[in-house]
């Protein structure tokens, strides 16, 4: 039952993230919709939207997903210490965070997969090379990854915070 509701978390986590991205193409007036996409042979979705929206609105449309990540990881840090929890679904949204962020940063650092990818829409939106999106989805994640298993380092409480606000600011770059 455990893995299950382990298995619902990450579901959750991936619904957190996906309605991020729908509440901020929203309030831009975005028109988002649903799109069949392939990821090498696999078959996925992603949410597009108009595609003449600004560079900054690119940008907070395609971090909003992970904007959502850090909120919930960092509610979720904490607010106690989670590894020695029984919580299998809050721990099943912190494990989707984590590697939906090292998975994102994965794909941003070789500059491949589907065009539609998150951080392909940020580096765009504030005209950088999508490998420092990379660094920018990794380092709240690797930090709240760390968090989890040395909940009383607080350094890496900062880092991690740090990391994520500094996400945010780059909209006014």
């Amino acid at each position: 039952m455990d893995a299950v509701q382990f298995l619902a978390g990450g579901a959750l986590g991936l619904a957190m993230h996906e309605s991020g991205h729908l509440i901020v193409d929203g309030m831009f007036d975005a028109q988002p919709r649903l799109e069949g996409i392939r990821f090498g042979p696999f078959p996925f979705f992603a949410i597009t939207h108009n595609a003449n929206v600004s560079p900054r609105r690119e940008f907070t449309i395609s971090s909003a997903g992970f904007w959502v990540q850090s909120l919930s990881s960092e509610w979720l840090l904490t607010r106690d210490r989670l590894r020695e929890e029984h919580a299998p679904v809050a721990k099943g949204v912190l494990a989707f965070n984590v590697l939906d962020s090292v998975g994102y940063a994965a794909v941003a650092l070789a500059k491949a997969g589907p065009v539609e990818r998150d951080t392909r829409g940020m580096a765009s939106g504030i005209d950088v090379d999508e490998r420092a999106v990379a660094l920018v989805v990794l380092a709240p994640a690797a930090f709240d990854a760390y968090r989890y298993f040395h909940p009383d380092a607080r350094w890496a409480v900062w880092a991690s915070r740090i990391a994520k606000i500094g996400s945010v600011t780059l909209v006014v770059k």
